[in-house]
């Protein structure tokens, strides 16, 4: 269990803030380095405080404060490959508290670019973080993203996510959402995506539950174009009271587009709960989409294997879970 982070006891000092913020980012994955070094495009954002921004060629950014939050606005000019991943890190050292970050990505046509974002909240008792995404990938263009938050232990933070994704003809949508680390509260995942001919959306959420957490997660894809193709995946693993609940969805309307639905969920004890719901429609008869889903306990056969091996049935059930939801 990682150390708890220091608490800001002014109400702003930048180099306190940055250096906290700096602290929980790599309590929660990320490497603190990336945020100090100017060969990185970076964003670090303190509650409705922008602490740094660095950008490299053909990226550009833009940031606005709001009282509870930051307005950003993320554009990769077409054509351009950026060539290391941009590092965002949003987060609130104090234990109570809102933030809200309304983003806007704009991936121009035939660019390429990924991120690597960590969302730290590591003192939560009461806090509120709201993340309203609108992400537009344009013609033959690819943009990968990748999401950890960390919310401490005492499962003080109510989660909002929200993504909407327009992927054009040909362009390429990867997303991942990775909440695995301390006890969250409250979750609620929702993330929908078009999809144009010939595109791909990617979309991935792996979380553990513990305690009395709430995790919710919808996943929506439309494949509008002909040859569209999509994936909505998740992997939810739930102990003690926690609850979840995922909805996935994909819609078929483009000829020949292929969509599939993939669902795990584990629960450990006779108090946690899981529920899911995949759905699938179809609009075109040359359409085609599958999905598959398992909920309940660890596979009994790897159980036993790695137990064969030494390990007791908490430890073997430890690597199970942790080698579904890395």
């Amino acid at each position: 269990m990682p150390d708890p982070a220091p608490v800001l006891t002014k109400p702003f000092d930048f180099s306190q803030e940055f250096e906290l913020l700096v602290r929980a980012y790599e309590q929660s994955g990320g490497k603190p380095d990336v945020l100090r070094n100017s060969n990185f495009a970076s964003l670090a954002v303190h509650g409705n405080h922008v602490l740094g921004s660095k950008t490299v060629p053909g990226l550009h950014v833009e940031t606005e404060e709001m009282p509870t939050g930051v307005r950003v606005r993320v554009v990769v000019e077409p054509e351009a490959r950026i060539p290391q991943p941009v590092h965002l890190c949003f987060g609130l050292i104090p234990q109570e508290g809102i933030q809200e970050i309304v983003s806007l990505f704009e991936i121009g046509d035939g660019a390429e670019v990924s991120f690597v974002a960590h969302c730290t909240f590591p003192n939560a008792l009461r806090v509120r973080h709201v993340m309203d995404a609108r992400i537009i990938v344009g013609r033959g263009a690819k943009m990968v993203y990748r999401e950890t938050h960390y919310h401490g232990e005492q499962g003080g933070s109510e989660v909002l996510p929200k993504t909407r994704a327009t992927v054009s003809a040909g362009g390429v949508l990867q997303s991942e959402f990775k909440l695995v680390k301390g006890t969250v509260g409250k979750l609620d995942l929702d993330f929908e995506a078009e999809v144009a001919d010939k595109g791909i959306c990617e979309v991935a959420a792996k979380v553990y539950g513990k305690r009395q957490d709430k995790i919710v997660v919808r996943e929506s894809l439309l494949l509008r174009g002909a040859g569209a193709k999509g994936l909505a995946k998740s992997r939810i693993a739930v102990t003690d009271q926690a609850h979840s609940e995922v909805l996935g969805e994909i819609v078929g309307e483009g000829p020949f587009s292929r969509g599939h639905v993939d669902c795990v969920e584990v629960i450990r004890g006779s108090e946690a709960m899981a529920s899911a719901v995949p759905r699938l429609l179809v609009r075109h008869d040359t359409a085609k989409l599958t999905h598959e889903a398992a909920i309940g306990s660890v596979d009994k056969k790897q159980l036993e294997t790695l137990m064969a091996r030494g390990l007791t049935e908490e430890e073997a059930t430890d690597v199970i879970v942790g080698g579904m939801l890395r």
